[in-house]
Parts: structure tokens; sequence; C-alpha cells
């Protein structure tokens, strides 16, 4: 009998340790990040303005800290990008037009990458200039470098090939007042600063995707205060005001019979109260119906 029991208990330990850790990770989906690309004709312009360098160091920023950015979400297992040159090769191909869209061929090079998604991000434009300011009352002027640049996000679904959605993102250092604030020496940027915009826009990019795949939802509510399934590394900010929603049925295209998304119906409006590392609280301003699942999207303001 005591033999039995210790058996018994040994087998409770083994799924305890082992098993349930699976399970948690079965939860992560897998994203494939690509190698960030450049446009040909981008290239070409800084070349001739001389600014390729101060571009390519910005460039290769991007590329580590979106890895860092994404896994910081805790939402994805994250696939090297080592393994997603031949992805990119197939969605240029899908992308030429020369694919049908009823060949499912297309998508299977997809699979390469063991990853459901795929982030491939293109910079389309770069600029580095340079400001002169007048200080009023004095006559005095200083110099200051302006950093501005944009890329293309897109996710791709790699079961079917999918594009699931595109973004573009804009970010200068003149805007942000973070990055506003790293020290400069003659209008010129340091190594920091660049990186720190690099960092900046990894993050909108790490934000766009997670909010696309999994929308932030009401994981409970209490009298006036919702807990919601985002915490810090997010863009969720003490403050912020979201807009609730309730999720209704399937929405379809009559004519192509493309699933185009669930229904959203309007319930409500929070405001974020405190962040924890990996959920946040709400206080409740407006209550039309909100309940657990509901989803939230941040009212711009």
């Amino acid at each position: 009998m005591k033999l039995l029991t210790a058996n018994i208990i040994f087998f409770i330990f083994y799924i305890l340790i082992f098993l349930i850790p699976t399970v948690a990770l079965a939860q992560l989906e897998t994203i494939g990040i690509g190698a960030v690309k450049t446009t040909t004709a981008l290239v070409h312009a800084m070349e001739r303005s001389g600014k390729k360098v101060e571009m390519e160091r910005v460039v290769q920023s991007l590329d580590s800290q979106l890895i860092d950015r994404i896994n910081a979400t805790r939402k994805f297992q994250v696939v090297g990008r080592s393994d997603i040159q031949d992805v990119v090769k197939e969605q240029e191909f899908a992308n030429s037009g020369n694919v049908a869209t009823h060949d499912k061929s297309s998508a299977q090079p997809f699979k390469l990458a063991g990853a459901k998604y795929i982030l491939v991000t293109t910079v389309d434009d770069f600029q580095d200039y340079t400001e002169t300011a007048t200080f009023q009352g004095t006559g005095r002027s200083a110099e200051k470098r302006v950093i501005r640049f944009s890329c293309v996000g897109k996710i791709y679904d790699s079961t079917t090939g999918k594009l699931l959605e595109s973004a573009n993102f804009q970010i200068s250092n003149k805007d942000i007042m973070e990055i506003r604030s790293y020290s400069t020496r003659h209008g010129m940027l340091s190594d920091e600063l660049l990186v720190a915009i690099a960092r900046e826009m990894a993050g909108k990019i790490a934000n766009r995707v997670t909010d696309v795949i999994f929308p932030p939802k009401v994981l409970s509510k209490r009298d006036k205060q919702i807990t919601i399934n985002r915490g810090d590394g997010t863009d969720i900010a003490v403050g912020q005001v979201w807009e609730v929603f309730a999720v209704g049925e399937e929405l379809i295209d009559p004519d192509t019979k493309e699933v185009l998304g669930k229904e959203e119906i309007s319930v409500g409006k929070v405001k974020i109260t405190s962040i924890l590392p990996k959920t946040s609280t709400a206080e409740i301003l407006e209550d039309f119906g909100i309940d657990k699942m509901a989803v939230l999207r941040k009212v711009h303001q």
C-alpha cells in the first residue's frame, strides 16, 4: 500500500512539474520576425546624400530591438530571422501578382519557419537633417539634428499566406520627449540616441502586432473596476482612456465570402489606473454592458 501511495504521489508530481508548463507554453502563438529590409530606392537616395551609414545604424538596431520588444509582450514564442529568409522570398513572389488567389501552394513555404505568424518590416523613408533654432529676445541660435524615418509592417498568417495587417509607422526624435532629452554635441546625435529611436519604433510595431493578433481583453470586473490582460512593456499607460467593445458574430463579405472579423459593439469606456507586469487595472467611466472577454481599443485624443 505504501508503495502504491508513493507511486501515485510521484505521478502527480510528474504531472505538475512537466505537463502543466507544457500546457502553458501551448498558449503562446509562434511568430517569425524577418530581418528588417530597406527599399532599393531609399538605399540609393542615402548613398547620394552621404547618410547611408546613419540609416544602416538605425535599421540594424531596429532589427534586434524588434525581437526584444515582441518577446517582451509575453504573447509569442519568437522564431529567429535565419529561418525566415525563404518566407520573405515567398511573400515577395505572392505579392507580384503571379500567384492565383485560389492557389494554396503559395502558403507552403511559410511552414518552413515553424511559425503561425510572420512579421515583415520594410524601411521606406529616412531623413537626417539639421535645423537652426533662434531664441527670441536674445538673438542667439543653435543647431539641432533631426532624424525621421518610417517603415511598413506586414503581418501574415503563415498557414494561408494571407496578409492580416499592413500598417505604416513614423517616428522622429523631434516629436518624442524621451528621445529629445538625449544630449547632443555640436548638433550630432550619439549612438545611444539612434538606438533610442530604433527602440521606440520597435515598441510601436510590437504593440500593433500584439493588438492585431491578441486584442486586449477584460479578464474580470468588480464594482467600478476591471482587470485587463495587458501589462508593463506594452503601450498601456496610467491615465489612458480605452473604449470597451462586446464581440458579436463574424462579419462575412457577401461578395468574396471572406471573414472580415467579428462585430464589435461599444459598451463603455475605462481609464487605466495601475499597471503590473502582466495585467493592468482600470476605472470604469461608462458602462453599457462591460463583461469578461470584451475587447478594448485605445481612444486617441
